[in-house]
């Protein structure tokens, strides 16, 4: 059986935002912790595919951590659909300003309810979909491997709900911190004949072997 192992980083913590909702915005972010870099490079496999998003951020990250790891390759592949979250008209204010904006409709783990959709972007379960098809794409193309993803927040939620099967809204409690390390193993299923199915349908099983690591943090 197939073993492909997925080593989820989220992204550094972000710089110079003024506690605003930056969703996919291209903001920097905050490299200068050694220590946790090492401690995330000590835990990640040699021989593996590493992808970062568009945003700046995942890149400065993986640069971060390959400091300390000789073993991470030269050139990052890029996966636009492993992207935050596009929160549209939203981004930009401030958590207070949002919530009076929408008359005190607030969501208890996110920015709003997995089906809401901002205004001029994209909602979370619109996220989940799109995160979807990119593991199976991934998982496919690099079966086997392990795959290191310095990727964010949303994403990351939303592939700890893909890997369990819930709904975009139960994914949204998960807990995600900068840094943190969290890994899913997909064992493939036999192969059937035909033509693989499409999109985010891979079929096997996931195993959930850690969800939000921070001991690294912690040292």
């Amino acid at each position: 059986m197939t073993m492909t192992r997925w080593w989820w980083v989220r992204h550094a913590p972000v710089t110079s935002h003024a506690g605003t909702v930056y969703g996919n915005q291209d903001v920097p972010c905050d490299c200068s912790d050694e220590a946790v870099f090492r401690g995330l490079a000590a835990q990640l496999p040699d021989d593996a595919v590493w992808v970062v998003t568009p945003l700046g951020r995942t890149r400065a990250t993986a640069e971060a951590i390959a400091r300390h790891h000789g073993a991470v390759p030269g050139a990052f592949e890029v996966e636009a659909r492993l992207a935050e979250q596009d929160f549209g008209d939203w981004q930009g204010l401030t958590h207070d300003e949002l919530a009076a904006q929408r008359s005190g409709a607030w969501h208890r783990f996110w920015l709003a309810p997995a089906e809401e959709v901002p205004p001029g972007g994209e909602s979370f379960a619109a996220v989940s979909a799109r995160v979807a098809q990119a593991i199976a794409a991934l998982t496919r193309r690099h079966a086997g491997r392990d795959i290191v993803c310095v990727s964010h927040g949303g994403p990351i939620r939303a592939a700890l709900g893909h890997a369990l099967g819930v709904t975009p809204e139960q994914a949204l409690a998960f807990s995600v911190d900068n840094c943190a390390l969290t890994r899913l193993d997909h064992f493939a299923a036999p192969a059937a004949p035909g033509p693989d199915p499409a999109g985010g349908d891979l079929g096997g099983s996931w195993r959930i072997a850690l969800v939000n690591a921070r001991a690294h943090l912690a040292a």
